[in-house]
C-alpha cells in the first residue's frame, strides 16, 4: 500500500491503511506500506507486524510529490519481485511506475476538496492553488494506471465524474471503525451532559456554525457544555469568537487528545455533533456512533450515507445553527431518545462498518483483480 500517512501520523487515511493492513495480516497476507518519511534517508520499521517504509520526503513545494515520487519508485522497483499488487490511497499520492496491477482507493478528490479550502494567509492561498490545479492532473494519472478504483463513499464516486470517470464502474468500499476499542459504556461515568465535537479546527468543518449553535443551546440550558477536541489553523479565531460571545465557560477546547482519552470522552458524551460543510466519509462520525452516541450531523455526502435521520442519528442542513441547536436540545432533554438513537447507531456500525467487514470487501476486490490479470 502507498499512502501519504501512517502511524504515528494517524489522520483519516492513516487510520484506513493501518486497520485494513492489520485485518489483512490476520488473514495471513503479507503487507508492505510505503509512506512519507523525513528529509533524511528512507527508514524501515515493523509496526504491529506490518512492514513500513518511511520514504525520504522533502517539503520543496510545489515539487514535493515529484521528488518524493522518485524515491518511492526507486524503492518500489526493488520491492516489486516480492509484491502481488499495489494499493494506492489518494489524494496526494506520488505518481508511480510499476508492472504490477494497481488498485486505487479515493478518500477525497482534490478537485472537489479545493473548493472548500479556506484562504487566511499566503500559505493557505498556495495550498488552494495546488489542490485545485497541481494535484488533479496527478490524480488523473493515478486513475489511468489503475485497474480498479474504489471510494469510501457513494458521494466520492459521483464526484469522480469531474475526472471523466464513470461512477457505475467504481466500487464503494466504505470507511471503517475499530468497534472493539470504540464501544458504548453500560453506565456513563459522569452525569454531566456535554455535547462533543472532535476533528480538525477549520472553518469548513462548521466550527463557527457550532459556536452559534452552542449560543442557542445555552440560552435554553445555561449549564450546557460543549467539548471541542482537536487542533487546527482556526483555533485562535474560533476562541476569539467564543470569547466575544461570552461562552468561555460553556465551550471548552481540549486541543489534541490521545486515542485512549478520546475514547473516554466519546463514551461519556451525551451528544456528538458533526457540523461539516463537506466530507468524504468522516472517521469521527463512525467513532461516535460506535460508542453508542446519538449524532447530529449535517446532511452532506458521507454523513447521509450512514445516518438515517430519526433512526440512528439526526441530519440537519448545513450552515443552520438554529436547527442544529433545536435538534441537540431535543436529545439533551430526552434521555430515552438519546438511548434509543445511540443503540441504533451502534447496531449500524456492527452491521456495516467494522474493519472485519471492510477488509473482507477489499480482499474480494484484490482476488478479482488478480484473477483478471493472471
Amino acid at each position: 500500500m502507498i499512502a501519504r500517512e501512517f502511524p504515528p501520523d494517524l489522520g483519516g487515511i492513516g487510520h484506513y491503511v493501518y486497520y485494513l493492513s492489520k485485518k489483512l495480516l490476520e488473514r495471513g497476507h503479507k503487507i508492505t506500506v510505503i509512506t512519507r518519511g523525513s528529509a533524511g534517508k528512507t527508514v524501515k520499521e515493523v509496526v504491529d507486524g506490518i512492514n513500513i517504509f518511511y520514504v525520504s520526503f522533502f517539503p520543496v513545494y510545489p515539487f514535493h510529490l515529484w521528488v518524493h515520487g522518485a524515491f518511492v519508485n526507486q524503492l518500489l522497483k526493488f520491492l516489486e519481485p516480492e509484491l502481488s499488487l499495489v494499493h494506492l490511497h489518494s489524494p496526494i499520492t506520488p505518481a508511480i511506475k510499476t508492472s504490477l496491477p494497481v488498485i486505487t482507493t479515493v478518500h477525497t478528490p482534490m478537485k472537489i476538496d479545493a473548493r472548500y479550502h479556506e484562504i487566511f494567509d499566503l500559505k493557505s492561498l498556495f495550498e488552494k492553488v495546488q489542490s485545485g490545479f497541481v494535484y488533479p492532473p496527478m490524480e488523473l494519472g493515478l486513475f489511468k494506471i489503475s485497474r480498479k478504483i474504489t471510494t469510501v463513499s457513494r458521494t466520492v464516486a459521483l464526484e469522480l465524474r469531474e475526472y471523466g470517470l464513470d461512477p457505475s464502474k467504481i466500487t464503494v468500499v466504505k470507511n471503517g471503525v475499530d468497534s472493539q476499542s470504540f464501544f458504548p459504556l453500560k453506565q456513563k461515568e459522569s452525569d454531566e451532559k456535554y455535547v462533543l465535537y472532535t476533528g480538525v479546527l477549520r472553518a469548513r468543518k462548521g466550527l463557527f456554525d457550532l459556536v452559534q449553535c452552542a449560543s442557542h443551546v445555552c440560552k435554553t440550558r445555561p449549564n450546557s457544555k460543549f467539548i471541542i477536541c482537536g487542533k487546527g489553523p482556526f483555533r485562535k479565531r474560533i476562541e476569539m469568537t467564543v470569547k466575544k460571545m461570552g461562552l468561555e465557560k460553556q465551550i471548552i477546547f481540549l486541543g489534541y487528545v490521545s486515542r485512549d482519552d478520546l475514547i473516554d470522552i466519546y463514551q461519556n458524551a451525551a451528544v456528538q455533533v458533526v457540523p461539516s460543510h463537506y466530507e468524504g466519509m468522516p472517521n469521527v462520525l463512525l467513532e461516535g456512533m460506535s460508542c453508542g452516541l446519538p449524532v447530529v450531523a449535517t446532511n452532506i455526502g458521507g454523513n447521509n450515507e450512514v445516518i438515517v435521520s430519526g433512526m440512528n442519528g439526526f441530519l440537519v442542513p448545513t450552515k443552520a445553527p438554529q436547527i442544529m441547536a433545536e435538534t441537540i436540545l431535543k436529545l439533551l432533554n430526552d434521555g430515552k431518545l438519546r438511548k434509543e438513537i445511540g443503540e441504533e447507531a451502534r447496531k449500524t456500525i456492527e452491521k456495516y462498518y467494522t474493519w472485519d467487514k471492510i477488509a473482507a470487501n477489499i480482499l474480494e476486490d484484490y482476488k478479482k483483480l488478480l484473477k483478471d490479470v493472471f
